[in-house]
């Protein structure tokens, strides 16, 4: 297992008046025994946001689905990936593993629409490598399926 936290200067004009963003990364076994890790972190770095004791349940349980989303197709023995962004009053996570089909979640599923009333915005991409991503991006305050 291994966790990486920097924090960087933005660098885009949209981005010129958030000067730093703490960016945390955790790459960890592509099991569901290591998906507590994850949870906590997630509960950790929504508390340094502020955000509600709802929003961090919702939080939680947004990246645990995401998580259990990838496992399912995740390659035997690979690594998940969980990166989180802390921009403003803003959480952006996005959770990737190397897939055997490399398709992207279906979002006309129950599963995506619990995803995204939980998380705000969702998005699923696929790459080259068959590395499939699951991004979720939840605003403080923003209530229940707001961005």
């Amino acid at each position: 297992m291994e966790v990486r936290v920097s924090q960087r200067s933005a660098h885009t004009a949209d981005e010129a008046g958030a000067g730093q963003q703490d960016f945390v990364e955790v790459r960890l076994p592509a099991a569901g025994a290591y998906l507590s890790v994850l949870r906590t972190a997630t509960a950790g770095l929504a508390a340094r946001l502020d955000f509600t004791l709802d929003e961090i349940e919702d939080l939680r349980i947004a990246v645990d689905e995401a998580c259990a989303m990838l496992l399912g197709q995740a390659v035997p023995g690979s690594v998940l990936s969980c990166v989180f962004h802390l921009v403003g009053d803003a959480l952006e996570i996005t959770v990737s593993a190397p897939t055997t089909d490399g398709h992207t979640p279906a979002r006309d599923t129950f599963a995506w629409t619990v995803l995204s009333a939980l998380a705000g915005e969702v998005d699923a991409t696929a790459d080259e490598n068959d590395v499939v991503s699951i991004s979720l991006h939840k605003k403080r305050g923003g209530g229940p399926g707001a961005p």
